[in-house]
């Protein structure tokens, strides 16, 4: 019985041998014709794509039409379109919402992209306004019927959409009635809005600038993420918002829309699948003086960097000022006799250092400063400081009571107040023990500065940001980003030794 088990055994490799030649045989004689037609590509659904990761600008309509007809999409939300396009092309989303009239310029610049779903949706463009400038939106409503009437809005349509061309037209503006304060987001793209050798240029500068010319007011841009538009018109910042801003009854709780001006269509974009010619390879030093013009020279691109790094440096030494000396006074209310100095002391500690800088930079800007223009970087400068004056404080307030106490009575007693003990002998060796961790909270204060645009500062991260948009190059510009903040760093650490060597020098002490 065994014998034979193992006789059957031994014969199926043979048998699937000859099994396998015979369907080898039949596959070469027979497959051209057993093979099934060929067949082209098949069209992608909304379906194909939602299976995988989809990309959303952060606050676009794009993700509540992706929630309310496929939940079961994975949406990714970017904060500006430069970021969700490299992140397609990078593989990192599968898919990225896009409007149509944009995508050749996209196209244009990134070969590798498609159009996967063509015209999901369609939705009216409108101007936002808050609830107390209706004024200021029937006045844009009658410019806005005036050019459909002479012809201007047709030209407009024809130039930025139809024929491509993306230089902006004269404008005679008498700029005799004062101002006009509108919100914009800079980095939106061709034909929209971009910003070029400093200056806004886009169908919606465009629009904007007409207005102004309209009721001869200076037009003021302030550029914002696309995700705080609503926000900085609902609290004031801007009397309008002009960024091809979807209509949708959501946004019309929050703000008054003008009459539609144009009209978005909603596509699918991703990467082509067919493999593209290989570029020629070329050398290391001639791409990066490729990339050094395309990022550094073109358009100017440099005068965005120098500008962003001089507000962040505005920003480092006023708010590292403000910091310091705020932190001295919550020291000494900490360490004060008077119980009720001392409360106040701890929960202003407690409730800075619980709150994310981001958010202490934004509650300041829409709450605090909510119904007031005051600058940006007076808002930012404020919000920073403040908290580091909750870390300072600590700080200052443990260095001191390292130093042990029979020093204060020993200075005392020979004949020094009580000030001048810790002025000549308590502070000059408590600051020596709280340089290095002050140090550490300088660097770190440079560079939280880098969330400043969310409040509408152009600081170095911002010029990055808007250089990327432009070239779409992940690497330069943020390697550049991270080189200026590096040396910035190291140069407020140089300042800061040279001060502390200055101070404790034998020369000073005596």
């Amino acid at each position: 019985m065994s014998g034979r088990r193992q006789g059957w055994w031994a014969e199926i490799p043979g048998r699937c041998a000859g099994l396998a030649a015979l369907c080898l045989l039949v596959s070469c004689l027979t497959g051209r014709a057993a093979a099934p037609p060929a067949q082209g590509p098949r069209e992608l659904t909304m379906d194909d794509v939602v299976r995988g990761k989809v990309g959303v600008l952060l606050g676009s309509v794009y993700d509540t039409y992706l929630n309310r007809k496929y939940p079961q999409a994975e949406v990714l939300q970017y904060k500006n379109v430069p970021d969700m396009i490299l992140a397609v092309l990078r593989g990192k989303a599968d898919a990225g919402f896009i409007n149509c009239q944009a995508f050749p310029v996209l196209q244009k610049e990134n070969p590798q992209l498609t159009v996967l779903v063509r015209d999901v949706f369609r939705n009216p463009v409108g101007v936002g306004f808050p609830r107390e400038q209706s004024g200021l939106r029937q006045e844009f409503n009658r410019f806005l019927a005036g050019i459909r009437a002479d012809g201007v809005y047709q030209d407009w349509y024809k130039r930025w959409f139809d024929d491509g061309n993306y230089e902006m037209p004269p404008i005679a503006n008498s700029k005799s009635r004062g101002q006009v304060r509108i919100g914009m987001v800079s980095d939106k793209g061709l034909p929209y809005t971009i910003l070029r050798e400093g200056r806004l240029v886009g169908s919606d500068v465009e629009i904007a600038e007409r207005f102004g010319a309209y009721l001869q007011k200076e037009v003021l841009y302030t550029d914002l993420e696309f995700g705080s538009l609503i926000a900085s018109a609902v609290t004031g910042k801007v009397e309008m918002i002009l960024s091809t801003i979807m209509i949708t009854e959501e946004r019309k709780k929050q703000v008054d829309f003008s009459d539609p001006y144009f009209a978005l269509s909603a596509c699918v974009m991703g990467v082509k699948r067919e493999p593209e010619a290989a570029a020629a390879p070329s050398s290391f030093l001639g791409s990066v003086a490729e990339r050094f013009e395309s990022n550094i020279l073109r358009e100017k691109r440099y005068l965005l960097i120098l500008e962003g790094l001089e507000v962040t440096a505005i920003l480092s030494v006023f708010a590292v000022l403000l910091g310091t000396v705020l932190g001295g006074l919550i020291c000494w209310m900490r360490m004060s006799k008077r119980s009720w100095l001392q409360s106040a002391a701890s929960i202003y500690i407690s409730v800075v250092r619980g709150i994310p800088v981001l958010v202490l930079l934004m509650i300041f800007f829409y709450v605090v400063f909510g119904r007031f223009q005051a600058d940006p970087v007076l808002v930012a400068v404020l919000a920073f400081g403040i908290n580091f004056a909750a870390y300072a404080s600590e700080m200052f307030r443990t260095s001191i009571e390292s130093i042990d106490r029979g020093q204060t009575e020993a200075g005392i007693a020979g004949g020094f107040t009580r000030m001048q003990t810790f002025l000549y002998i308590v502070a000059p060796q408590a600051a020596r023990r709280a340089l290095p961790v002050y140090q550490g909270e300088v660097i770190t204060l440079v560079k939280m500065t880098s969330i400043v645009g969310y409040i509408a500062v152009q600081d170095l991260t911002k010029a990055g940001d808007i250089i990327r948009s432009r070239t779409f190059d992940p690497f330069f510009p943020l390697l550049l980003t991270a080189v200026l903040y590096f040396c910035l760093s190291g140069l407020m650490l140089y300042l800061l030794d040279a001060a502390a060597r200055r101070a404790f020098s034998p020369r000073r002490r005596s």
